[in-house]
């Protein structure tokens, strides 16, 4: 388990959500607000392991709730159960494939939202739900397809910056010279 893989997840959720809350410029636009999240879900279940996992469900389900109209909460279970799931198979997923990477991130964009509406109805909430909401999901369901392989680009030029490289030490050197014969 690498922290510093689950810091600068952690930093990268603390800035999506602050930034889904601050810049109004896209949901002035379109009219629907995206929601990034599901999509950093796919890459930290695929990377940074089950501790991973939980703190990002946890900080950024409580921070993406603190800053929204949702209870408190109720979007930790959808986030955590989405990067478990993706967790528990995440050898049988080819993650350097840029195919998967879209097909999971359009699956987590399309399951976080519509599983927070089902918490929000089995708690007792009355989310408001109509033909617009239709067009709310598509837009988050497209907006999370698109950026899942852009985190993957992101955090691997980030990991390059901040980490050693991976140096190779074998036992041959190239200027020996191989003598073969009696002398």
């Amino acid at each position: 388990m690498n922290w510093l893989n689950i810091i600068v997840i952690l930093i990268a959720a603390w800035l999506i959500i602050f930034f889904q809350s601050v810049f109004t410029g896209f949901r002035d636009l379109v009219g629907a607000q995206f929601d990034l999240l599901p999509a950093l879900m796919v890459y930290t279940s695929l990377t940074a392991g089950l501790p991973g996992v939980v703190a990002l469900a946890s900080v950024g389900g409580l921070g993406f709730d603190a800053l929204s109209a949702n209870p408190l909460g109720v979007s930790v279970l959808p986030l955590f159960l989405i990067g478990w799931t993706i967790h528990w198979k995440r050898e049988l997923i080819l993650r350097e494939e840029l195919y998967a990477q879209h097909v999971f991130g359009l699956a987590a964009s399309l399951l976080a939202p519509f599983s927070t509406v089902l918490l929000l109805f089995a708690t007792g909430e009355t989310p408001l739900i109509g033909w617009g909401s239709l067009w709310q999901w598509l837009v988050m369901v497209v907006a999370g397809t698109a950026v899942t392989p852009l985190f993957f680009r992101l955090f691997e030029r980030i990991y390059r910056s901040l980490n050693y490289p991976e140096f190779s030490e074998t036992s041959f050197r190239p200027d020996r010279e191989i003598k073969r014969g009696r002398l």
